[in-house]
């Protein structure tokens, strides 16, 4: 079956390089917004075959109850589908992000961005500030799940299917692995990931937070989403939650991780909060046994 699957996406892989750059504006963005508490705009990066809408808006919400000013896009849109983003290459999609945040400094007048990604957002939200040339323009960035060293084209082949799935389901819509461009470069040995692994990943003065969860059935094994570098500081969500058993893309619906991430955005790593229950499994998605 692995055999066959990586077949597969080689088979496909001419379709992924298919060049369609565009992105959308969350058109709830408030560049009016300011808050004395957290002065920092918050730009909220989605995953792959995600969009603005979908994925990160609770959270994103939820921040906004906390006085923070949030921003969010929907990157990498391909010709497959213009209402779903994190498809095209990661670089292409890269400089999308590295505009939109510079376009959210320039809005709000902040001396300063931090940046939130679940999944392929956690990914960009270190690859651009390795590579699009404004990690001085960031302070915290907090990667939730990223893909940080590769996935297994069969995980990642399988969590496409399972989006496939659940979006047939729930919208009739319908997404495959032909053209995303990113379900390539996310797996081992990746373009992506090849080059944000080679040499150093956090850049000075931008402080990361990983949050990844024991149970991720998509990055497996899921410590593979750590970075082991100054300047990072690595969390499961068990060792704050130990009963939290979320897998991948409920990870951006866990209010266990939402709190480990207002932490990292305040610079309160120490406050506690009180644990609740995970959000269901994602269906379509197998688990690893």
């Amino acid at each position: 079956m692995r055999i066959q699957t990586a077949a597969a996406l080689v088979a496909i892989s001419s379709l992924a390089s298919t060049p369609f750059a565009m992105n959308t504006s969350n058109p709830d963005n408030n560049y009016s917004c300011r808050s004395d508490k957290h002065p920092n705009p918050v730009v909220m990066l989605h995953g792959l075959m995600s969009s603005a809408l979908v994925g990160l808006n609770k959270l994103e919400k939820w921040l906004q109850d906390q006085d923070f000013c949030t921003f969010s896009l929907t990157y990498g849109i391909s010709s497959l589908d213009p209402t779903i983003g994190g498809i095209t290459p990661v670089a292409e999609s890269a400089v999308e992000i590295e505009d939109f945040i510079k376009d959210v400094k320039r809005r709000t007048g902040a001396s300063k961005i931090d940046l939130i990604g679940h999944s392929e957002g956690g990914f960009q939200a270190l690859y651009v500030a390795k590579f699009g040339k404004i990690a001085q323009d960031l302070d915290k960035i907090v990667a939730i799940a990223p893909p940080t060293h590769g996935v297994h084209p069969v995980s990642i082949s399988e969590y496409v299917d399972g989006l496939k799935a659940l979006n047939e389901l729930l919208a009739g819509l319908s997404y495959t692995a032909a053209g995303c461009g990113a379900c390539f470069d996310l797996t081992e040995g990746g373009g992506g990931v090849t080059r944000l692994t080679d040499g150093k990943i956090v850049q000075p003065g931008n402080k990361v937070t990983i949050i990844a969860s024991r149970t991720d059935e998509v990055l497996f094994p899921p410590e593979t989403a750590f970075v082991h570098e100054s300047g990072v500081t690595n969390i499961w969500v068990q060792d704050v939650c130990p009963k939290d058993t979320t897998q991948h893309v409920p990870e951006g619906y866990d209010m266990n991780i939402w709190n480990i991430a207002l932490n990292a955005l305040e610079g309160k790593p120490k406050r506690r909060f009180r644990c609740v229950a995970s959000p269901p499994a994602y269906l379509g998605v197998p688990v690893h046994s």
